[in-house]
C-alpha cells in the first residue's frame, strides 16, 4: 500500500508538470499570468544580416575581416533564438582567427545549455587564458560547474566575479544559487549580508529582496508592470523574475510551479539573457530527474 501511494505521488507530479496543471500557490491560479508582448526580430536586426550575407559574398575579403563578419552575424542569429546558426558563425569565425575570448565564451555556454560541461569548462579556461580579465567568462564558467554539479568550485569562481562589483545584484544571486548547495544553512543570510552592504541602484536588487522575502512575488510583478518604460523592459525583467522565482519553487520541490515559471521565463523571447538560456536547461533537467524517480519506482512496483 505505502509503494502504492508512493507511486501515486510521483504520477501526480509528473501529470502536474506536463500538463502544468492548477495549483495552490497565488500566481499559479491566475488565468492569464503577466507576460509581455514577446520580443521579435526587427526590422534592423533583419537588414543587418541580409547585408552581412551581401557582404560573404565578396571575394576580396581578408581572413581577419571575413572573421569578425561571421562572428558578428553569430550575434545577431544569437539576439533572435537562432543558436545553431549561430554556433555555425561562431565556429567558422574561429577557423580563420582562432584568439577571440568572446567566442570561446558563448561557446561555452551553448555547451553549459546542452549539458556538456566538460567542454564548457575548457571552452571557459581558453576564454580566460586569451583574455583573463574577461568581464562573463569567469561568472560562466562558475555557472557551468554549478549546474555540472561542482559547487565548491563554482563557489570559487562566482565568488571572485562577485566581488569585483559588490553592487550587481545579478553576481550576489547567482552566488547564492550555488551555496544554496552546497551551504544550505548560512546560504541566505549570507545574502542578506550582502543585500545590506550593496548600494541596490540596480533593479535586480529586487529580485534578492522577493528571494530573502522582503517582498513578495505579487509585489514584484507588480512593479515590473507600474516601472517598466518599454515591451523590452517588461520582458526582461519578467524573464529575470520567473526564471529566479522558478529556482525557488523547485529548491523547495514544488515542481509543477517551477515548470510553469521556467515556460514563463522563455515566453518574451528574450534569448540574450542568461535566464532565458538556462531556463530550457532546467525544464529538462527537472522533467528527467522526474521521469527518472517514475520509472524507478515503477521497476520496483514491476519486480513485486
Amino acid at each position: 500500500m505505502a509503494l502504492f501511494a508512493k507511486r501515486c505521488k510521483y504520477v501526480a507530479i509528473a501529470m502536474a508538470v506536463m500538463l502544468a496543471g492548477c495549483s495552490t500557490s497565488t500566481y499559479s491560479s491566475w488565468e492569464q499570468p503577466l507576460i509581455a508582448v514577446p520580443l521579435q526580430p526587427t526590422i534592423q536586426q533583419q537588414i543587418q544580416l541580409a547585408r552581412i550575407d551581401q557582404l560573404l559574398g565578396r571575394s576580396d575579403l581578408n581572413d581577419e575581416t571575413r572573421s569578425q563578419i561571421y562572428y558578428e552575424r553569430g550575434l545577431l542569429h544569437d539576439g533572435i533564438g537562432l543558436r545553431d546558426l549561430a554556433r555555425l558563425d561562431f565556429n567558422q569565425s574561429l577557423s580563420l582567427y582562432p584568439a577571440q575570448p568572446d567566442i570561446f565564451n558563448i561557446l561555452g555556454v551553448y555547451f553549459t545549455q546542452s549539458a556538456h560541461f566538460d567542454a564548457a569548462y575548457e571552452a571557459f579556461d581558453s576564454a580566460l587564458e586569451l583574455d583573463v580579465s574577461h568581464p562573463f567568462a569567469q561568472r560562466n564558467r562558475g555557472i557551468a560547474l554549478y549546474y555540472g554539479g561542482r559547487f565548491d568550485l563554482a563557489k570559487q569562481d562566482l565568488l571572485a566575479h562577485y566581488q569585483q562589483d559588490p553592487n550587481d545584484p545579478y553576481r550576489a544571486i547567482w552566488l547564492y544559487m550555488v551555496e544554496l548547495e552546497s551551504e544550505p544553512d548560512k546560504a541566505k543570510q549570507s545574502l542578506q549580508n550582502r543585500f545590506d552592504r550593496a548600494e541596490r541602484e540596480d533593479w535586480g536588487w529586487n529580485i534578492a529582496g522577493m528571494l530573502l522575502g522582503g517582498e513578495s512575488e505579487q509585489q514584484l510583478l507588480d512593479g515590473i508592470v507600474t516601472n517598466s518604460e518599454t515591451n523590452e523592459q517588461m520582458a526582461e525583467r519578467l524573464t529575470e523574475s520567473y526564471f529566479y522565482m522558478a529556482k525557488r519553487y523547485q529548491h523547495n520541490n514544488q515542481y509543477a510551479e517551477a515548470v510553469q515559471l521556467y515556460k514563463l521565463a522563455l515566453a518574451g523571447n528574450v534569448y540574450e539573457f542568461v535566464e532565458h538560456r538556462f531556463a530550457t536547461l532546467e525544464l529538462n533537467r527537472l522533467l528527467a530527474s522526474l521521469q527518472g524517480e517514475e520509472d524507478t519506482i515503477g521497476g520496483v512496483g514491476d519486480e513485486l
